[in-house]
């Protein structure tokens, strides 16, 4: 935990503590003329316990609060005058001035000390909290205001609707606010790394914030009264035949998640998918996309990249390099072996050829030719510029057979003719170039 962390935790304690000492002295000084409103309290709060509260049956800190400060301003708790638009007027005033003092003070002032830290997430998290602790404090400042205005019963109570929906709304833009810019800081490290998992941060964000939408929108209903467990009841029932009907879109996406955890590969690498090959262009939330050699768009469930075997050729530290040379079988020993050599010195002191497995063999007597095997990897697994090694050792190696004496092997076949049909054959042939003469 950092410094600021410390210091915003122990200043939030030292008010959360103030303001309850503060509370209780008040309690403490109007027990006698409040009475009638600790009561109403009490017995709200045993409503609440027995499930049978409304929004405006809940114990109420901010009206008590109202009515601690009329009472020490003099103003008497019942019915409406002058003096009680004055004050809802001046708490308007002052939490318009306070919303100013908050936005701007308090904000500039733990904004200079986030800028000398080394990361920028709490930067980002001022930012995304200025706008809804703004909008917290003039609702606070309506609410307190409507609560010096002594309400029918019929208005308060659906003042007390109304006060629950916008302060779960202020809450809610504040945890969503929060959380989108977690997720965004996660994004940019992500692709600061260049970590596949950063193509599916977007997804993620959107499944987050949704979640965290459906979890409000439910409490705030409950707060209003509504029977929450009931609806889940029937929404569990849906989901189920809803899971049973999109059971292959839903395996993409687990598909998806699968990709982005194991992390196989990155957008731009080179990869062989089971029978598909091609450059990875997009990585989504239902398929792969591949852009083929051919130039060709190829989308690939993420259910079968999951479940195929991934051969990623962007992630080779060389590229191996395995070809054949046959020369004719009028070649000398010696000839071959220092063909060998030749070829070996030639690997061996080219900078793009990686030194550590360079094999040259004399192989095997082939039907054509003696063949002989080279083996090498390429110091670069780019293969273009492994295309262009090989054609430069091609014309070095035709140069190396030259100055042996040597010549390629081509497919060539002997026959030999023996025995009576080739005596015949031969007595034929003379008896036909006789007549001829």
């Amino acid at each position: 935990m950092s410094k600021l962390q410390r210091f915003l935790g122990l200043g939030f304690l030292a008010l959360a503590l103030a303001g309850g000492l503060w509370a209780q002295e008040a309690g403490h000084s109007s027990a006698g003329s409040s009475a009638a409103a600790a009561d109403t309290n009490a017995a709200a709060a045993a409503a609440v316990q027995t499930g049978d509260a409304r929004p405006g049956d809940a114990p109420d800190f901010i009206e008590y609060l109202v009515d601690v400060l009329l009472e020490i301003s003099g103003v008497q708790n019942a019915g409406n005058s002058w003096q009680h638009y004055t004050i809802a007027a001046l708490f308007i005033v002052v939490f318009f001035f306070l919303r100013q003092v908050v936005t701007r003070v308090v904000f500039g002032f733990f904004s200079k000390l986030t800028a000398r830290t080394k990361t920028t997430l709490d930067d980002e998290l001022f930012v995304a909290w200025m706008k809804p602790v703004a909008a917290f404090v003039a609702v606070l400042g309506v609410v307190m205001a409507i609560k010096v205005l002594k309400l029918s019963p019929q208005a308060d109570n659906a003042f007390q609707y109304l006060r629950v929906v916008a302060f779960a709304v202020v809450s809610l833009w504040f945890f969503l606010n929060t959380v989108s810019a977690v997720l965004d800081h996660l994004q940019a490290i992500a692709a600061q790394k260049k970590n596949s998992v950063a193509a599916f941060m977007p997804w993620i964000k959107k499944s987050v914030i949704a979640l965290i939408l459906i979890f409000g929108v439910l409490m705030a209903a409950q707060a209003l009264g509504a029977n929450v467990k009931a609806f889940l009841a029937g929404l569990g029932i849906g989901g189920l035949a809803f899971a049973l009907a999109a059971q292959d879109t839903l395996a993409n996406v687990f598909g998806s998640v699968v990709v982005a955890v194991d992390q196989p590969f990155r957008v731009g690498d080179f990869v062989k998918i089971g029978s598909f090959e091609g450059v990875v262009e997009d990585i989504g939330l239902r398929s792969t996309r591949l852009r083929t050699p051919d130039r060709t768009l190829i989308s690939i469930p993420n259910k079968t990249v999951a479940a195929e075997a991934i051969n990623n050729f962007t992630r080779m530290p060389q590229r191996r390099v395995l070809q054949t040379i046959g020369v004719t079988y009028g070649s000398k020993a010696d000839q071959v072996d220092g063909l060998v050599d030749d070829i070996r010195a030639m690997l061996r002191a080219d900078p793009e050829v990686h030194p550590q497995t360079i094999l040259v063999h004399f192989l095997n007597f082939g039907a054509c030719s003696l063949d002989i095997q080279i083996i090498y990897f390429s110091a670069n697994p780019d293969a273009i510029k492994t295309m262009d090694m090989r054609h430069r050792m091609n014309l070095a190696l035709m140069r190396l057979v030259e100055a042996r004496g040597l010549g390629f092997a081509f497919p060539t076949q002997t026959i030999e003719f023996a025995g009576e049909i080739a005596r015949k054959m031969a007595e034929g042939r003379g008896g036909s170039e006789a007549g001829r003469q």
